[in-house]
């Protein structure tokens, strides 16, 4: 059963669309990754499907039993971010923060969430070390630990890997494939990287001049890898 559908959206900004009649769904389990050239809109999308951005036109709609509030983000950073002022262990339980409502702490069960997150992460040895004393890949961890704590269920993951260097790089993407083999966690990413997305994914979903989806096997046989292959890493998307 479908956990995301996106019914023949249009998206941009100010009523000039980028993205037209754009329809996938996702099931429970998929590991899908975005791909398109820069500029095609796979951020706005990603917002659209968070809920921060209203499309332009159609629907996005979740079932299987999630709610909207159950999905779990790692945006890119920003440099401010990356100088945040706080302990690995803060900003790991505040993912939880979507399951308070009006209490003002965390109970125990959200503290426990937050230790086993970290724990998949590896990073509880170092929980209440400074976060902007981690290197680039630990700081990912770090968020990555943190929506963890905000579901259980689907992760939306903008450029994960963006920045880091190859070892590190393999070492997140495994992290990130543990999650959606071993939990069962559906994962959608966004990628420049489409030789990844073919190793990692289960479906792709190419956005730009030619929209296609479908299982990556099917995307390879396509031939539509070609039109992404030489993008740079980390522009804006």
């Amino acid at each position: 059963m479908a956990q995301l559908i996106c019914q023949n959206l249009s998206l941009g900004y100010e009523a000039k669309a980028i993205l037209h009649d754009l329809s996938f769904s996702v099931d429970a389990g998929d590991y899908l990754c975005i791909v398109g050239e820069n500029g095609s809109g796979k951020s706005t999308l990603m917002r659209t499907i968070l809920g921060l951005q209203a499309p332009i036109h159609g629907k996005v709609l979740t079932g299987d039993g999630l709610c909207p509030n159950e999905i779990g983000y790692l945006p890119q950073q920003t440099v401010v971010q990356k100088d945040f002022p706080a302990s690995v262990r803060e900003i790991v339980i505040s993912g939880c923060q979507g399951r308070c409502g009006l209490r003002p702490f965390y109970n125990s069960k959200e503290k426990q969430l937050a230790v086993e997150a970290m724990e998949k992460m590896g990073i509880g040895y170092f929980s209440k070390r400074c976060y902007r004393e981690l290197s680039g890949g630990q700081q990912q961890r770090v968020l990555l630990a943190r929506a963890l704590c905000a579901t259980q269920k689907i992760l939306l993951l903008d450029e994960p890997v963006a920045g880091l260097d190859p070892k590190v790089t393999a070492e997140l993407y495994r992290l990130i494939d543990e999650r959606n083999h071993r939990d069962g966690i559906t994962v959608i990413m966004i990628s420049h990287d489409v030789a990844a997305a073919v190793e990692h994914a289960s479906h792709i979903l190419h956005i730009g001049k030619t929209v296609f989806f479908g299982t990556k096997e099917e995307y390879v046989e396509s031939g539509a890898r070609y039109m992404s292959v030489g993008m740079e890493r980390g522009e804006e998307s």
